[in-house]
Order: structure tokens, then sequence, then C-alpha cells
């Protein structure tokens, strides 16, 4: 089969399966069949993405198809089409990957629900998937832009499904609202490159801007406002705000949102522009700073939380952090290569977690303890994702986390290397902490804890296999996304051996605090009491956006409403009593009399024909 009927039949599977739960209620509210339906159709589409990727491998190649959705006279005004090149099947394999696992794990986890609550659940993964997938492979800013609203709705959807917890419905609306807030600054950035350039489309915008017929600014203003597009669904500073409020869905939900779909999309929108992204350097320069900002930020958030989705939530955010500032300094492989490795090993940590909660009965890591003995293949999975998430040799993160440090240091960007370097060791800290807490300790975790059913352990340990074996890759994956002539960035010799030692030192540091106790963890706590503190309070970032909303959208919205009550209605209840007394004034000349009327008609006539002979 050819590129595009690959993606074609990728699409396909999950269309059909959002079309059937959605036409036919009976199905819908069918529970475990309706799961397998969507466990069946993103399994076609795994098969289909692994061809495609298959095939792409072997002879990277660009294919493109494109259909007219909007004619006008001249052409279309838009059109609907696929890109199919190294970038979007790698991604396209990803997203398939992790959904098809998270949805064959939801049947365990998910399995006290309702047939037709669970029938709900997955007619919302099958929509995901579709919208993520159908993101993937856009080939121009306008379609892209569709599934992009349709991924955000969906994550409304599947945050906010236990929508009778206050909790959920505000952490769903929490998360509309911001990622839109940074979607208005997507909408405006492609409304101002149509109005420019009458174009939407990626290869037609590159060629415009190689032969120098765009100006650079409007191409800057243009382009900051689609990366602020990718701030939202990306987590980046200042809207990372909604992430770790996300926690409050469905455990499965959450290693979906973090893994390779939602978050995700703002990275894999930089990637697959980022030639555009190359003629505005001054911007990327940014996006490297914010980047590296939001990695270190994110890890100090981390560090002081006792949720374990929290923990994980706070380290999305920190390696979102990560990949933009690789693609700040130009290292586009290395941060597309950290996205890929990162779906992996976080999915696995996510899934793991749902486990542990599942079997213990709470989220608070300061509740569990001694997991291991009792549940050892999820503690060994966990394990496995924490070393790799802390880039531990030979697992996938150390190989990407190691490029990415490279990228950025070969780039002179010496303060962002800085932060991510106290990042590397912030984050073997934070996942040796929870580790410890967790499995081992000095603290018996209550009730019976016991390891999950086979269909929840049998994608923790493929997952653990591929965050294993999947630094294997780099060089491929480099020339596949990069092209072959493009040299992967290598930094000063002592560079891998630093990240390994941060890592070794954080995990050290870890063990030493939670389990041998030779610093005190209240202790630590009082020493750096500020910046616990602030942490604690996610820095008052949630406070400021919350006195924001009172102190300027309400104030607002109340001055609009004053003048739509005062000015507005008051006006037209003036004209309408004006209208009533003028009829009832002019009601007294209503006489009933015909002669009355023709003598009327007459004076008017009359009139008129003075007027005439005046105006003559």
């Amino acid at each position: 089969m050819s590129p595009i009927a690959l993606a074609l039949t990728v699409l396909a599977f999950p269309a059909a399966a959002v079309f059937l739960l959605g036409v036919v209620p009976p199905l819908r509210r069918s529970g475990r069949p309706a799961g397998w339906l969507s466990i069946g159709a993103m399994a076609g589409a795994l098969l289909a993405s692994a061809r495609l990727l298959l095939d792409l491998w072997v002879e990277p190649t660009r294919a493109e198809a494109s259909w007219s959705w909007i004619p006008q006279a001249d052409g279309a005004l838009a059109r609907v089409g696929l890109l199919v090149d190294p970038v979007s099947g790698i991604m396209l394999f990803l997203v398939s990957l992790v959904a098809f696992l998270v949805q064959l794990y939801s049947l365990g986890y998910m399995a006290h629900e309702t047939p037709a609550s669970l029938g709900r659940y997955y007619a919302y993964h099958a929509l995901f998937a579709f919208s993520m997938l159908g993101l993937v492979a856009a080939d121009n800013f306008l379609q892209l832009f569709i599934f992009w609203e349709l991924v955000g709705l969906c994550s409304y959807l599947l945050i906010g499904f236990w929508y009778t917890r206050p909790e959920a419905a505000r952490a769903a609306a929490k998360a509309f609202w911001v990622t839109k807030l940074g979607d208005l600054g997507f909408v405006i950035g492609v409304v101002l490159l149509w109005g420019e350039t009458g174009l939407f489309d990626y290869a037609s915008l590159l060629e415009l801007v190689e032969a120098g017929g765009l100006d650079p600014r409007v191409l800057a203003v243009a382009l900051f406002g689609v990366y602020l597009g990718a701030v939202g669904k990306s987590a980046q500073f200042p809207l990372h705000i909604w992430l770790p409020d996300a926690m409050e869905g469905p455990t499965p939900v959450s290693a979906l949102i973090h893994a390779a779909t939602m978050v995700a999309a703002g990275v894999y929108l930089v990637t697959r522009t980022y030639p555009l992204f190359e003629a505005a350097p001054g911007l990327l320069t940014l996006i490297a700073w914010v980047g590296a900002f939001t990695a270190l930020l994110a890890a100090t958030g981390a560090l002081v939380q006792e949720d374990i989705k929290r923990v994980l939530a706070y380290s999305t955010v920190s390696q979102l952090g990560y990949m933009m500032a690789a693609l700040g300094a130009g290292a586009l492989a290395a941060g597309y290569y950290h996205l890929f490795t990162h779906g992996f090993f976080k999915a696995l940590l996510f899934l793991a977690a749902g486990g542990v909660i599942h079997a213990a009965g709470t989220n608070d890591l300061f509740r569990m303890g001694r997991l291991f003995r009792r549940m050892p293949q999820t503690g060994l999975t966990f394990i496995v994702g924490s070393l790799a998430l802390a880039g531990i040799w030979p697992l996938a993160g150390y190989f990407s986390k190691e490029e990415v440090l490279a990228g950025v240091w070969s780039a002179g960007l010496t303060v962002p290397f800085l932060m991510l370097a106290v990042t590397v060791f912030l984050t073997a800290f934070y996942m040796g902490r929870a580790v410890v807490l967790a499995f081992f300790g000095d603290r018996e975790a209550e009730g019976h804890p016991h390891e999950p059913p086979r269909v929840m352990l049998g994608p923790l340990w493929l997952l653990a296999g591929l965050s294993a074996v999947a630094g294997l890759f780099g060089a491929d994956f480099h020339g596949l996304v990069a092209g072959p002539d493009v040299q992967a960035p290598h930094g000063p010799g002592w560079l891998a051996p630093l990240s390994l030692g941060l890592a070794v030192a954080g995990l050290l540091g870890a063990w030493l605090v939670y389990q041998r106790r030779a610093v005190s963890p209240e202790a630590l706590a009082r020493a750096l009491a500020p910046l616990y503190h602030a942490a604690r309070r996610r820095y008052w970032l949630d406070d400021l956006f919350e006195a924001g909303y009172r102190g300027a959208i309400l104030v607002l919205a109340a001055l609009v409403g004053w003048v739509d009550r005062y000015l507005v209605d008051g006006l037209v209840n003036v004209a309408s009593a004006l209208a009533l007394r003028s009829g009832a004034a002019l009601r007294r000349i209503q006489t009933g009399r015909a002669q009355d009327y023709l003598y009327g008609v007459a004076a008017g006539f009359l009139f008129l024909l003075i007027l005439w002979g005046s105006w003559r």
C-alpha cells in the first residue's frame, strides 16, 4: 500500500469506531463490547501505522495528497490533505500504540463502571485518538486547527469523565479555558498568515518564506501566535497550571494525555512547522529559554507533591520543557526523540501508578509503603520507568536527554543548559522519592494490595520493554527526522558523565533522605522553607490567574452587563416608549369618517404639487 493509503487506514479505524459508538446507542451502552470495538479499531490503526513506519524507516519518503474543501472562483480557498513523512509517521505510530495500550489497560481499571458509563468512556477515547491522528496527518494550518480543537474538547470530556465530582468538573473546565487562552494566539497567528499570503498549507508557506515573499516581522508575529497555541497545549510557563489538576480524570486518561496525545500536540506543532520557525531565530531563542525555565520550575513543584499522579504530572511539564528547549536550540531531532522516548516511559509510569492506586486505594504516597513485596511486577515496571525518566544508562531516557543537553550546549545557551542540568538532578530525586515512598520505606500500606489483572499488567511489561530498548534507535531516528546529512549534536566529552552523575546523585539523595533517613525530610523542608512554601503554593501562579479573573474579567463582565442593561436596553426601552406615546397621539386624528380622510389626501396632494413646482 502507498503511504497515503496507509495513513488513511490509520485514520479510518478510529473514525469507524467513533461513528458506530455515536449512531448506535445500544452498542455505546453495552459496556465491554463497546470497549472491545474501540480496542479493535485501535489495534487496526496500530498495525497500519507500524507498517507505515517500517516502510518509512526502510525508505524515507514524503507523500502528500489533498482535495478541494472550500471552493472559490479562482481555485480552492481551503483544502483537506494528508502529509506523510518520517515526522508524521513516527507520531502516528506512537499515538496509535499508546492509545491501544491505554484502552486495553482500561478494561481492567474501569471494570467497576456501569455499561453505559464504560461505553461513553470508550466513545470519548475513540474520538480522542481520531482527533490526535488527524492533527498529526494534517498538511495545513486550518485542518490542523480543527483537529487541535477536537483534541481540546476530548480532553475536557475525559478529564471531567466523573463529572459528578466537583473537583473533576473544575479541572476539566480549567484545562479547557487555559488551553483556549493559548489557542487565541494560535487563531490570530494562522489568520495573520492567511491574510498576508492567502495560504494555509505548510509547503506553500515555506516556499514563499524561502523566496522572501513574506515580511520577516509579520512572520515572526504570526509564528509567535502559533507558538502560544503550543504553550497552552504543551503546558509551558505560564499556561502550565492546568496540567496538574488534570489528574482528577481516570488514571488511564492521565496516561493518554501525558504520554503521546494532548500535551505532545504543541511540541509536534513546532516540530512539524520547524522550517518556518527557523526563519524567526529570535523566537526560537525565546522558546529555548521558556522551555528550560518550565523544566526547572515544574521539577521543583514535583518535589513537594504527596499525590503520586501529581508528581508524574509535574514531571510531564518538566519534560515538555526539555523538548521545547531542544527545539528552540535548533536540536530538532533531539527534542522530537525525547518526545518519542518520553511517550513510552511516561505512559508506563502512569499506568503503573494506576495499578498502585487500584490496589492500595489511595493516591497519597505517604499512605503507601513496602508495596514491592506484594506487587513485584508493578513495582519493577515502575522502577524501570523511573530510571528511564531519570536518565539512567542504558534506558531510553538517558540517550534522548543527553542529546537535548548536547543540543542546548552546542547552541551556546549556557543559562538554559544550567537550568536543564539542575533539572536532571531534581528529576532523579523526586522519582527516587516516589519509588521509595510507594514501594519501600518504613511504612506498611493499609489493606491488602495485590497485583492488577493481566489485562493491566500486559501493557506495563510492553512499555517497560520499549523504555529499555528505544534508546538503541537514536542514530536511525535522527537520520529519519533531520535527514542523513545532518549530524546529531555532540557535546563535550564531560557532558554524558555529568548527566549520568547528576541522575545517580539524585537517586542516591532520595534514598538517603527517604529510606535511610540520613537527613530528615522535615528538616530539609525547614532549611529550604521559602522555596518549599512557594512550591507548595505553586508559586502563586494559580492565585495570580484567579486574581486576574476576578479583578479584570469579572469587572469587565460587570461593566459590559451594565452597558447592556442600562444603555443598550435603555435606548430600546426609550424608543419603544416614544413609539407608544406617538401612536397614542396620532390615534386622535383618526375620526373614522371617510370625508375627513379624503380632505387629508387632497391636502397632501396639493402640498406635493406646490413642492414640485417650487423645485422646478
